[in-house]
């Protein structure tokens, strides 16, 4: 008969040494769990910021098998970090097996909500994500492999580092980069960005943007955050913050002068930091989701993922069903809609860790949705006359 599986709640602080150290191994030895959101410096650190942070560690018999870092918001738990972490998951031992839905139960979670799970799970829908997986010889390789693949694509982004130059200035970019001061416009500006599209200002709260600073404050041999920038002449044209570990690089936020995208210096920054960390041993750059026309030039990689909610019945249930309703109600209808609701709902519910704000996310939300509804409706009136 297999061994209940049975779950202790802790603090990460609560830790001790030899847990740490099998979640260290688990995470350099299962290829699952590549990504810097499994290690667990991430954890640590992240636990110090996150509101309601904990982990679940699993055991059979008396024996650690698996950790699971989350946070709680009311009878809601979403993976630790979130709305930011692209990958979450049981960290545990390759071969060993703790589901979705055996997570859920064993925490009581009312909702349980986890857009990029990686591992076993009969709940939710497969979303993909993409990578580059740069050969060993390195960026030049990739680069030109993708030239030919893709000439026209590139030759243009070719002319579009021209312009910039033409326009600014030398092009310049610089990697590694630990200042305070620039990270902060980094958030400015993509906390601008999400305002000006209508999307929850994830960064409006508090504690997600402390995230990023406590995140790059602690570099570690083999994990950290960092920033890549770009100058044109004197002028500082894009910004990306990026989490790594190991040979993994993941891209995470990247802004750009607006003015300046007919030169598109985000995707020129992008490929002058993989091709000055691919010099440095990073061999996979992870672009998180798909969807962003540019990344099919770049990526030759994928990996399938689960966004699922487990829910209980209940008031959270309820509670969830009719924010979306809301929602739906104000920006139409449809499949892709909803589910398009139900993570901008996600989002808020994990950023704003009291009901007070999460009914005032819920309340802009709406109105955004409304006008964007009322534009759609304008256009279409315009187009039928």
């Amino acid at each position: 008969m297999a061994e209940t599986l049975q779950v202790e709640i802790m603090s990460a602080e609560a830790m001790d040494a030899a847990a740490i150290a099998l979640w260290r191994d688990w995470t350099t030895t299962n290829p699952a769990l590549t990504s810097p959101y499994f290690r667990w410096d991430y954890t640590q650190i992240a636990a110090r910021v996150c509101p309601g942070a904990a982990v679940a560690v699993f055991r059979r018999g008396g024996r650690i098998v698996g950790f699971f870092p989350h946070q709680k918001r009311g009878g809601s738990v979403q993976p630790l970090g979130a709305p930011m972490n692209d990958y979450h998951g049981v960290i545990a031992a390759e071969g060993e097996t703790i589901t979705l839905e055996q997570v859920a139960h064993l925490l009581h979670a009312r909702r349980l909500n986890v857009p990029g799970w990686i591992g076993a799970a009969e709940t939710g829908q497969a979303r993909e994500t993409v990578q580059v997986a740069m050969p060993d010889a390195g960026f030049d390789a990739w680069y030109a492999e993708r030239r030919v693949t893709f000439g026209k694509y590139f030759k243009d982004k070719e002319r579009a580092r021209r312009s910039l130059e033409a326009e600014l200035g030398p092009v310049r970019v610089e990697r590694g980069l630990h200042d305070p001061a620039l990270l902060d416009q980094l958030i400015d500006l993509k906390a601008a960005q999400y305002r000006r599209s209508g999307l929850h200002d994830i960064f409006a709260c508090g504690w997600t943007r402390d995230l990023l600073h406590a995140l790059m404050a602690d570099p570690r041999p083999d994990f950290g955050a960092s920033m890549a920038a770009m100058h044109a002449g004197d002028k500082l044209v894009a910004i990306e913050f990026s989490l790594h570990a190991g040979r993994h690089y993941h891209f995470w936020f990247p802004v750009y002068e607006p003015s300046l995208a007919r030169c598109s210096p985000g995707i020129l920054l992008s490929m002058d930091t993989m091709r000055l960390a691919s010099a440095e041993g990073f061999r996979v750059f992870d672009f998180g989701f798909e969807g962003e026309s540019y990344k099919k030039y770049f990526v030759n990689a994928r990996q399938t993922v689960r966004e699922a909610v487990v829910m209980r019945p209940g008031l959270t249930q309820a509670l969830g069903d009719a924010a979306v309703g809301v929602l739906d109600k104000a920006g139409g209808r449809g499949e892709a809609l909803r589910a398009s609701l139900r993570r901008r709902w996600s989002t808020i519910e994990a950023c704003e860790a009291s009901p007070v704000g999460r009914l005032r996310g819920a309340a802009v939300a709406v109105r955004s949705a409304v006008s964007k509804a009322a534009a759609r409706k304008k256009t279409a009136r315009v187009a039928h006359v």
